[in-house]
C-alpha cells in the first residue's frame, strides 16, 4: 500500500464485530486462566500481554503502522523521542564501547551522547556531517557499536549524506542508526538508503498537534548481527536475565534488535508510552501525509520571504535552490523536507530576544513540528547547556531563530514575521 493509505489503514485490521478505530487498552495487567500459560509468556514461548510495561496492544497496533510506513520489520514505541534514542543506543553498546555520531543533531541527543552515555561507560566521537569518506572513516575504533545522525538536523537542518554514513558504518560492521523525526517517513525513507535503525520523537509531526509525548524504533531487519557475534554478544549469546534466550536465533534478523529492546530495556528502565498517548499518535498519523505537504508548502513561502527582508543576515531551508544542501535533500527527499526554518537576526541575541516579543501569531515554545507556528531561539533555550564551541560545532550560531511553519494561512505568517523584524 502507498503511505497515504498505509496512514489510514496500517497496523491494525478490524474483524467482524470489532471496533473501526484502534482501541484504547487501558490496562496495566492482563488475565489468564493458568500459571501456565502465563509462564509461557515470561518464557518468550507465547505471543500476548501480561504487563503493560512489556507491551500493550494498543501501543503495538500504533508501532506496527509506523514499522509498515517505514517499511521496517519490527518497531516499539517510547515514551518520549529521547527514551527512543537512548534505547537505541544503549540496546547494542555499554560500558567500554565507543560510537561515532554526526555533530549537528538535537541538543538533547547531543547531551545523551557526551554526557549521559559517557556516564555510563560509552565514549562517542562527533564528526563533521559534510566531512569526507577518510575522515569519517578516521573516527572509528576497534570498539566502535553505531554511528547516529539525523535525516535534517535539529535546529542546524543540516541534511545527513545517509548512503556515505552508511557506507562507512557498514565497511566497520556496525549499523546506522537514524532518526528521522523532521523528515517523517512521508518525506525520506533512510532504509532505502543503507539506514538500519530509525528513530522518531512521535512528538512532533506524527502526533502533530502538540497533544501527546512519545517516541518510535524501527528496525530495518537488514542488519546481519550474527556476522559480528563477538562485536553484539547481547544479541547473539544467551540473555541470563531472560532464562538465556538468544535474541536472533529466537526472533532471527527482522525481529532481534526490538525484541531485546523490549524484553531486557523496557523491562528496566520502563520508559514505556501509554496507551492513550498512543491513541492521539495515531489520530495525527491519519493525516500525516496532508499536514506534511502543507508545512512544507508554508516553510517555503516563509523561508523565500525571509530572504528578501533587511533585517534577516542569512536563511537556511534545504527546499530553496541555492541552499546549501539543497541537491542532497532533492536526492533523499524530492517531495520536501519538513515545516521548520532557522535563520539569522541582524543585531544578534538582543535583537533575537526583542524579536520573538513581538511576535503575535508564532508562539514562543520549546516545541516544534506542531499544527501551531512555534519560534525559537535555541542557544538561550535548548541548547543552552553547551559550550559557545560546542555550539558551534553543533550548528546553531547564537543568532540562529528556529521557526516552525505550522498549518496556518502562510501569508498571514509572513506578515507577522515582517512586524515582528520591523520591531528590532
Amino acid at each position: 500500500m502507498k503511505k497515504e493509505t498505509i496512514c489510514i489503514q496500517g497496523g491494525y485490521v478490524p474483524g467482524n464485530g470489532d471496533p473501526r478505530q484502534i482501541p484504547i487498552i487501558q490496562s496495566t495487567t492482563f488475565k489468564y486462566d493458568s500459571a501456565d500459560e502465563m509462564a509461557k509468556l515470561f518464557d518468550l514461548e507465547a505471543d500476548g500481554y501480561f504487563y503493560s510495561r512489556c507491551g500493550n496492544p494498543t501501543c503495538d497496533m500504533v508501532a506496527k503502522k509506523i514499522a509498515e510506513l517505514e517499511g521496517g520489520t519490527a518497531a516499539l514505541l517510547t515514551g518520549s523521542g529521547m527514551a527512543a534514542n537512548l534505547l537505541a543506543f544503549f540496546n547494542i553498546a555499554g560500558a567500554g564501547d565507543h560510537v561515532v555520531s554526526s555533530s549537528t543533531i538535537y541538543g538533547g541527543t547531543y547531551n545523551i551522547l557526551s554526557t549521559t552515555m559517557k556516564r555510563m561507560g560509552v565514549e562517542c566521537t562527533f564528526v563533521d556531517p559534510d566531512c569526507s569518506e577518510e575522515e569519517l572513516n578516521a573516527a572509528f575504533k576497534e570498539n566502535t557499536k553505531f554511528v547516529f545522525g539525523e535525516t535534517i538536523a535539529n535546529p542546524a537542518l543540516t541534511v545527513l549524506d545517509i548512503e556515505k554514513f552508511a557506507k562507512a558504518a557498514h565497511s566497520h560492521g556496525v549499523p546506522l542508526i537514524v532518526d528521522n523525526t523532521f523528515a517523517t517517513p512521508i518525506n525520506c525513507n533512510p532504509f532505502k538508503f543503507g539506514a538500519d535503525i530509525i528513530t522518531h520523537s512521535t512528538t512532533k509531526y506524527m502526533d502533530g498537534h502538540g497533544a501527546a509525548l512519545g517516541g518510535c524504533i524501527v528496525d530495518s531487519g537488514n542488519f546481519d548481527w550474527t556476522k559480528y557475534p563477538e562485536k553484539f554478544k547481547d544479541l547473539c549469546t544467551p540473555d541470563e536475565s531472560y532464562h538465556g534466550v538468544i535474541y536472533t536465533e529466537k526472533f532471527g534478523l527482522g525481529g532481534a534488535y526490538i525484541a531485546k529492546a523490549n524484553a531486557q530495556l523496557m523491562r528496566d528502565l520502563g520508559t514505556v508510552q501509554s496507551p492513550f498517548n498512543a491513541y492521539i499518535l495515531n489520530l495525527g498519523l491519519e493525516s500525516l501525509p496532508v499536514r506534511v505537504a502543507r508545512h512544507c508548502e508554508n516553510a517555503l513561502a516563509v523561508a523565500k520571504a525571509l530572504e528578501e527582508n533587511p533585517n534577516v543576515t542569512w536563511v537556511n531551508y534545504a527546499g530553496l535552490p541555492g541552499n546549501k544542501y539543497y541537491d542532497r535533500a532533492q536526492k533523499y527527499m524530492p517531495n520536501g523536507t519538513c515545516g521548520v526554518v532557522s535563520f539569522g537576526i541582524k543585531g544578534g541575541k538582543p535583537a533575537a530576544e526583542k524579536f520573538m516579543a513581538a511576535l503575535k501569531v508564532a508562539s514562543i515554545e520549546t516545541h516544534v513540528a506542531d499544527a501551531r507556528t512555534c519560534c525559537l531561539h535555541p542557544a538561550s533555550t535548548t541548547h543552552r547547556q553547551m559550550t559557545d564551541e560546542q555550539l558551534i560545532e553543533a550548528g546553531v550560531p547564537g543568532d540562529l531563530i528556529r521557526y516552525s511553519t505550522g498549518l496556518e494561512n502562510a501569508e498571514d505568517l509572513i506578515n507577522d514575521l515582517n512586524q515582528a523584524l520591523a520591531s528590532i
